[in-house]
């Protein structure tokens, strides 16, 4: 008996070592034995598809940017400044600062209609996003936020998927790699680093830009851009913003789960808030008709 415990012993400690299809079986099967493992999640069929619908509307969005900056740095070559044109005024612009050269308006004009049918097509996309958020209460909820809009919202909701797998709301702030990484040995060594960047990027960029735009755009009050701007005075806007993306984590998921509306303000009542949260709808339900 003694024997065959030693044999079995072995070959836990050699199925690491020998890849072979005995021992990733014998190894799998002591990893169940003794629940060596973590539960993995998940997502619905749903939610992957609304993550491609994300994805290719940012994908649409660089490529364009990349087209039109392509066209600057080409007129840029030749002395032509364009400077600050708007998205609407840019193909005119651009037409007029190669009007006198037959060669180079060929050239625009075939990046222009490029340009022009990527434009077209990523506010296809975007409306299709808008679209989705409108007809999802939860995403209007958290669409009421300052600075939180319908692609913030969505993929908020799509990263999650189901709110009530997170213990606590402060636990999805590192899930999308907002806290600080920490090396720490015995006493002596405890360095704070910059953030984790764990997980989804996109949704980590687009709570960034929600929090700037509460920062830097809105212009009433609110208690969290109030927070925001005490701790850029102390350090930089930079790490605000971060802090204050934080912040909105753990507000977005505990609205999600309760089901409450956002308060930004003390003296703010609740039927302010809702009133602020049904103006917020009625935009969002007004731009994809």
């Amino acid at each position: 008996m003694m024997e065959k415990i030693d044999v079995n012993e072995n070959r836990l400690t050699n199925a690491g070592t020998e890849k072979t299809d005995k021992a990733d079986a014998l190894g799998i099967a002591h990893i169940m034995r003794t629940r060596w493992f973590r539960q993995a999640y998940i997502k619905s069929e749903s939610c992957y598809r609304t993550k491609l619908l994300l994805t290719h509307r940012r994908n649409l969005k660089a490529k364009f940017l990349d087209l039109e900056n392509a066209i600057r740095h080409s007129l840029k070559s030749f002395g032509i400044r364009l400077g600050k044109v708007g998205r609407g005024a840019f193909e005119q612009a651009v037409c007029q600062a190669v009007a006198d050269d037959p060669l180079s308006a060929e050239v625009m004009d075939a990046m222009l209609s490029a340009r022009a049918a990527l434009w077209k097509q990523y506010c296809r996309l975007h409306d299709l996003v808008v679209k989705m958020v409108a007809h999802s209460e939860p995403c209007r909820s958290l669409s009421a936020i300052p600075g939180v809009g319908p692609v913030t919202a969505l993929s908020f909701m799509t990263a999650i998927d189901d709110p009530s797998r997170f213990r606590r709301s402060r636990d999805v702030v590192a899930y999308f790699g907002l806290t600080s990484r920490r090396w720490q040995s015995g006493s002596s060594i405890d360095v704070q680093g910059r953030i984790s960047k764990a997980d989804d990027a996109d949704v980590r960029r687009a709570l960034y830009e929600a929090a700037s735009g509460l920062m830097t755009r809105f212009k009433g009050r609110d208690k969290v851009k109030s927070w925001g701007r005490e701790i850029a005075k102390r350090s930089c806007h930079r790490k605000a913003c971060v802090a204050v993306a934080r912040k909105l984590t753990v507000i977005m998921r505990a609205m999600w789960s309760d089901g409450t509306f956002y308060v930004g303000d003390a003296a703010m009542s609740d039927t302010d808030a809702a009133q602020r949260a049904h103006i917020k709808d009625r935009r969002l339900l007004g731009a994809h008709r």
